[in-house]
């Protein structure tokens, strides 16, 4: 799909450094060229010469005109997604990937077309099928050449539901189909806490909360406005780096402005966090934030010990007072790398179940639904191992004694931060009672705990008045 305001957009951006995009045949011939997926084993300076090593998906393709760059590009499961990002400035010199704010746009939406495309390449006759739906799909995604939802299978295929031109003209662009029916809102807060713990003396542990506010709006009329309030506990840390959806209309700028990057002083916005926006037809992240949390959900200590041919280990976890004690799921996995399959176990568990994964390299310490009223489990025992095999995993990093535990849980009905969104916050401005219902969840993601008897990979030192 082309987009002639996009390109007319390059056109004036890059001034005499600007190179067209060929027609259609044309592009994808220098593509293949550049992908080597056409003269592989041909040498061709402009694309195999040294200087040109590259290990990003962003490529330079050679075209009659010149070279046009960014090009973004992969190659998976037999196709190629490539899309050209807009660069708002001039191209000589080329400016660093990271100031491209048109490449992790390009990007999303990329990956947002494999999630959709993915599941159907062994099925030859759905696949065509999607691939002909993609250009409706991005009639939604992408109107004007600035993707607005990169969630490419939560969009409708329907044609008919697509309005190429709204008939309303107060209709925005991200609002490409309406709905009849009682009017409902669905709220979800999902916030995802990340933790390194080594429980060692000149180590600092740390963690970081990140959320999401997604939102489900099925509301009769073009333009519908809908205002919602995230609420936070009394002395609950604020929320901060906040990032909002385009089709938030206002917000208070000193929202935008607080950052984690600075440390908390009293001029830090602390609400309240009032969205009004105009939702589009179908699923979407209202806001990001993260917070500075005083403490993570539960803390822990990995001791692992090499004695002869057999290591000992010993696992001790807590959950905080603070967090609510009532898991969906909640389990503690042991890998053990560079390491034959286990040939002999011998543990001891306070609380829950241990079980030995079917490859024999990993334990799985199922702690189930609840920690016991102490809030304490533990974990003690004896490992030893046989011949490693090429089927076993093997880790550059957890060499010897280096190693982890790695946490999976899931908390529903709680935030760490305490945000939560008001039924009665939210306003809209349509006739009928509309049904709203708001949900929160808190779930771990990259949650280690180093062993605290070896060197960790990478350390956080306190920082030296």
């Amino acid at each position: 799909r082309r987009y002639p305001t996009v390109e007319l957009r390059a056109e004036t951006f890059n001034g005499s450094t600007h190179v067209p995009v060929p027609s259609d045949s044309s592009f994808l011939q220098a593509l293949l060229l550049e992908l080597r997926l056409v003269a592989e084993h041909v040498f061709l300076e402009q694309r195999d010469t040294c200087t040109r090593i590259s290990h990003s998906c962003v490529h330079s393709v050679s075209t009659a005109a010149g070279e046009l760059w960014p090009v973004l590009a992969f190659h998976k499961s037999g196709l190629i997604y490539a899309c050209v990002p807009l660069v708002e400035g001039t191209l000589e010199p080329r400016p660093p990937l990271l100031t491209v704010s048109g490449l992790s746009q390009g990007l999303a939406l990329l990956l947002g077309i494999m999630d959709y495309v993915s599941p159907s390449r062994k099925n030859e006759a759905e696949l065509n099928a999607k691939i002909g739906q993609l250009r409706n799909l991005l009639i939604q995604a992408c109107p004007l050449g600035t993707p607005l939802n990169t969630n490419i299978r939560s969009l409708n295929s329907s044609f008919e539901d697509i309005q190429e031109m709204p008939a309303d003209k107060d209709q925005p662009a991200w609002r490409s189909s309406t709905y009849k029916g009682k009017p409902q809102v669905n709220v979800c807060i999902t916030e995802k806490v990340r933790c390194m713990q080594y429980d060692q003396r000149d180590v600092v542990d740390t963690w970081q909360v990140y959320g999401a506010v997604n939102c489900k709006c099925d509301i009769e009329g073009s333009a519908p406005n809908v205002t919602l309030s995230l609420t936070l506990p009394t002395n609950a840390p604020p929320l901060q780096d906040i990032v909002v959806h385009h089709c938030v209309t206002s917000v208070d700028p000193a929202m935008l402005l607080s950052t984690s990057a600075e440390p908390l002083h009293d001029s830090v916005y602390n609400g309240p966090y009032k969205f009004p926006f105009i939702p589009p037809s179908d699923s979407f992240d209202l806001c990001y934030y993260t917070s500075q949390v005083p403490v993570p959900p539960i803390l822990g200590c990995y001791q692992l010990v090499e004695e002869g041919s057999q290591i000992k280990i010993t696992v001790n976890l807590k959950l905080h007072e603070s967090i609510k004690n009532s898991f969906e799921y909640c389990e503690a996995r042991i890998p053990f790398f560079n390491r034959g399959p286990i040939a002999q176990l011998e543990y001891k568990v306070s609380y829950g179940q241990l079980d030995l994964a079917r490859e024999k390299s990993l334990l799985v310490w199922v702690i189930g639904q609840k920690f016991p009223k102490s809030l304490e489990v533990s974990l003690t025992g004896t490992v030893s191992f046989g011949t490693a095999g090429k089927e076993h995993p093997t880790d550059y990093v957890c060499t010897g004694n280096t190693a982890y535990v790695k946490l999976y849980f899931r908390i529903p009905d709680f935030t760490l931060t305490g945000c939560y969104v008001d039924q009665h916050s939210v306003q809209i401005f349509v006739p009928g009672k509309p049904k709203i219902t708001a949900s929160r969840e808190l779930i771990s993601s990259d949650y280690y705990i180093w062993n605290s008897k070896a060197p960790a990979p990478m350390v956080y030192k306190p920082l030296l008045d």
